[in-house]
Order: structure tokens, then sequence, then C-alpha cells
């Protein structure tokens, strides 16, 4: 195994932004529904980007629920999305490897701009594929950034702090590779679906990867 890139997700593996999604999907919906939702109860959407989980939620008016919400969320960053220590320099380190770098998130593409540029990340990435209204396509985008990059999917690994991130990367034939470097993240059960490795901080990411990439060509 010769790592050639390296592929990441976003909420909760590049950055501590889930608090931030949750916050801001409260402060949108309770314009546009009764309901309050929990935390769990929004994670449990996850899968369609956040257009997709509007458009079900409230059909008849989601184009100014999604509106509220890229308004809540561009509000809610600075309070409760914190960047990860060492994230900045360690995708900087990897760069000047020559390691290619992207992004493939279930976040739409407007709420995923708004992120990086709150973590100071989105000069390190030379593709990001965001997600589809129509439900997780994660396979598809990272297939997508394989053949843009013209590597081979066993030189490539998937980062990602959930189980569906692990079957994810393992549908499109990349190392599926586990995030747990945030206090929120369920280690146990990245760890029940068998990554290749599982990483409880940052440094041991980056000490596992730079043993295993190889001379990188761009």
């Amino acid at each position: 195994m010769r790592l050639q890139g390296i592929i990441f997700d976003l909420d909760g593996t590049l950055g501590d932004t889930l608090p931030a999604c949750f916050v801001a999907f409260r402060r949108a919906m309770k314009d546009f529904s009764a309901r309050a939702y929990t935390d769990d109860e929004i994670a449990g959407l996850f899968g369609p980007s956040e257009e997709g989980i509007i458009q079900r939620l409230v059909p008849d008016r989601w184009e100014a629920c999604l509106r509220a919400y890229l308004a809540a969320y561009r509000e809610s960053l600075p309070e409760h999305a914190r960047p990860i220590p060492g994230m900045k320099d360690a995708l900087l380190r990897l760069r000047t490897r020559g390691m290619k770098l992207a992004i493939v998130t279930g976040k739409g593409p407007h709420s995923a701009d708004l992120t990086l540029k709150h973590l100071d990340l989105a000069d390190s990435f030379e593709v990001m594929e965001a997600g589809s209204p129509e439900g997780s396509v994660k396979p598809a985008a990272i297939r997508r950034v394989l053949s843009r990059w013209g590597t081979a999917p066993h030189q490539v690994a998937y980062v990602g702090d959930a189980p569906s991130d692990m079957e994810a990367a393992r549908e499109a034939g990349v190392i599926p590779l586990g995030a747990a470097w945030l206090p929120t993240t369920n280690e146990q059960a990245l760890r029940a679906v068998l990554p290749t490795a599982t990483f409880p901080t940052l440094q041991h990411f980056i000490h596992w990867i730079e043993a295993n990439a190889g001379e990188a060509r761009r």
C-alpha cells in the first residue's frame, strides 16, 4: 500500500462543525415547523444535502427555509464550529509531500464553502465534491475524484468519522480510514465496521499516512 491521495469527509472530520449544523437547523425550522428537533433527530436526516432534507420536510416553502438555514449557519459558525488543532498544518505537510487532497461531503455546496472558509481550509484541497439533494452519493463522488486524478482506488484513502463513510469508501474501492479524534465521535461504532485503521488523534493519523505514503506524483 503506497498512498497517492487522500479524500476527506468534512463535518466531524476536518472540523468540529456538527454543533453549528444543529443550531442552524433548529433556528431555520422554527418559522416553518412546529416540531423541535433534537441533535440525534437532525443527524438522522443526514444523507441528502441540506437542500434535499429541507425539500422533504418543507416541500411547499423549501427555498425560503433553505435561505433561512444558510443565513443561520453562517451566523452560527463563529460560536459553534471549531477548527481541529493542527489540521491546517497537517494538510500542508501532506501537500508538501505531493499528496493529492480532496473532499467528498454530504453537505450542500453553499454550506460546504462557508465551512471551509470558516476553518481557513479553502485553499488546502484541489477538488471538492458536495452532496446531492437526492440522497447519499459519496461512492459515486469518490469515483469522480479518482477519475479526475487518474489514480487507482487502492492508492487512495477516504477519511471519515461515521460508519457510513467507511461503507462508502469500500463501495468505491478505496481504503477506509476512521477519524475518531473528536470526543463526539462514536469510536466504537466506527471500529465496528472494521476500517483499515481508526485514529484516536490527528497525530496518529499523520504518522500512519506518512508510513504508507509513496513518492506521490502529480
